[in-house]
C-alpha cells in the first residue's frame, strides 16, 4: 500500500518558521493528507474532501456483498452514481472469515478489499489486531449499539436482520420444524454456509435450536435436528445462492430474512412464490470496517459515510434490513415512505449470541456439526 507523506521543509526553514508564527501555523495549508490515517471526515476536509480524493483514487474494492443482499445492488450503483468511482466486487458469496482472508492475502496490492461486511463473531476476533482502520462516520453517535460494540470504531454496526426458513410455493405448507422432515422435502434443504465461519450459518442453528427450546448457551438440540434432517436424506451441503434458488436446486433456505425477501420479490417477477416461516425469533447485526491496508483509503471512508448515513440506512430498509440508524430516522421523522413501508413504524430486535457464546458454540460445532451432517 502506498502511503501519502506529509509535506515538510527543512530542518531551518521550520525553525525559521516557528519562530516568525505561531506553531500552530508551522505546517504548510496546502499539506497532502494521509488519508490511511485519517479517522473522521473532519480530519479529511469533510465530505468534500474525502470526495476529491476518492474521485482521484478512482475505485473501491468491495468483497462479499451479494446484489440481492440488504439491497446491496442499489447501494452500489447509488455510490458508483454519486461518486463517479468503479467499484470491484469480489467474492460475493464469501463468508465473513473469507472477507479477511482475502485481505491478508492481497495485502499490499491493489485487489485487497477496502472494506469489510463482517458478522459479528468474525469482527470482534480480529479487533486490536491491526487488521482495521479505526474511522468515526458523522452519525457513529446515533447508530444503535456503535458505542456498545466498539468504542473505538475499529468496527461499525451497520444493519440487522432476523432469520427465517424460505421455500418454494411449489412445496407443502411449513407451519412446524417437524415438516421439514417430511419426504417431500427429500434433497431441498440448505443452510447458508459453515457455521464455522459463515454469521448466517450459525444463526440458522441457533434459530432452529431456540425453536426447540435451546438456548445461546447450548446449541446442541439445534445440530440434533440438523443431524435428523442429515439423516433424513432432506439436507443438503450446498451453499445457496441467486443461481441455486433460482435453479430449484435449494428449493428450501435457512438465511437472513432481508435477503428472503428480496427473494419473494425476484420470483414475484417470473410468477413464482417464495414463502417464509419463522420459527424462533433470533437475528445479529452486522458490521462494517475499513482494512488497515485498503489500497483505496479516501474512497472506502466515503463508502462508510455514505453507507452509514441517511442515503445508505434507507436503501438497507428498503431491502429488508434493518440499519442501525433506524431509530434515529424514526426518532427525528426522516425514515422515508418507502422504508417505513418495508420495515414497520417500529422494530422488535430479534434475540441475538453475544460475541462469546458464538465463539463457545463454534467451538463445539467444530467436532459436533461435520459428525452431525458432513461438510459442503
Amino acid at each position: 500500500m502506498k502511503f501519502t507523506k506529509l509535506t515538510r521543509g527543512s530542518m531551518a526553514a521550520t525553525l525559521v518558521v516557528a519562530l516568525a508564527i505561531p506553531v500552530i501555523q508551522s505546517a504548510p495549508a496546502n499539506a497532502k493528507r494521509d488519508f490511511s490515517k485519517v479517522t473522521s471526515a473532519g480530519q479529511a476536509g469533510g465530505l468534500a474532501g474525502l470526495e476529491a480524493e476518492c474521485r482521484k483514487e478512482g475505485q473501491l474494492n468491495v468483497i462479499a456483498l451479494p446484489l440481492y443482499w440488504a439491497n446491496y445492488g442499489d447501494m452500489i450503483d447509488g455510490f458508483k452514481k454519486r461518486y463517479g468511482v468503479k467499484i470491484d466486487e469480489a467474492n460475493p458469496e464469501g463468508s465473513s472469515q473469507e472477507e479477511i482472508d482475502a485481505a491478508v492475502t492481497n495485502k499490499g496490492t491493489k485487489r485487497s478489499p477496502d472494506v469489510f461486511d463482517l458478522g459479528l463473531a468474525v469482527a470482534v476476533k480480529y479487533l486490536n489486531t491491526g487488521t482495521y482502520a479505526p474511522y468515526k462516520v458523522r452519525t457513529w453517535n446515533n447508530l444503535t449499539g456503535a458505542k456498545t460494540v466498539d468504542p473505538t470504531a475499529q468496527i461499525t454496526p451497520n444493519y440487522s436482520g432476523t432469520m427465517t426458513i424460505g421455500y418454494s410455493g411449489t412445496l407443502p405448507t411449513i407451519t412446524k420444524l417437524d415438516d421439514l422432515l417430511r419426504p417431500e422435502f427429500k434433497g431441498k434443504i440448505a443452510l447458508n454456509g459453515d457455521p464455522l465461519g459463515s454469521s448466517a450459518a450459525m444463526n440458522g442453528i441457533y434459530m432452529i435450536n431456540k425453536a426447540l427450546g435451546g438456548t445461546m448457551d447450548d446449541v446442541s438440540k439445534g445440530v440434533a435436528f440438523f443431524k435428523k434432517l442429515k439423516d433424513a436424506g432432506n439436507f443438503i451441503n450446498v451453499n445457496p445462492t441467486q443461481a441455486t434458488i433460482a435453479s430449484g436446486q435449494t428449493p428450501v433456505v435457512i438465511d437472513n430474512g432481508y435477503l428472503q425477501a428480496g427473494v419473494v420479490k425476484e420470483m414475484a417477477k417470473i410468477g413464482k412464490v417464495w414463502k417464509m416461516y419463522t420459527p424462533a425469533s433470533v437475528g445479529s447485526t452486522y458490521n462494517s470496517a475499513i482494512s488497515a491496508w485498503a489500497p483505496h483509503p479516501a474512497c472506502a471512508r466515503l463508502w462508510m459515510e455514505y453507507t452509514l448515513g441517511e442515503v445508505g440506512a434507507d436503501i438497507w430498509a428498503q431491502g429488508g434490513a434493518t440499519p442501525t440508524l433506524w431509530l434515529h430516522l424514526l426518532k427525528t421523522n426522516r425514515a422515508s415512505a418507502a422504508a417505513k413501508a418495508s420495515l414497520g413504524k417500529s422494530k422488535i430486535v430479534a434475540e441475538a449470541a453475544t460475541s462469546a457464546q458464538t465463539a463457545a458454540a463454534r467451538a463445539y460445532l467444530k467436532t459436533a456439526w461435520p459428525a452431525a451432517v458432513g461438510t459442503n
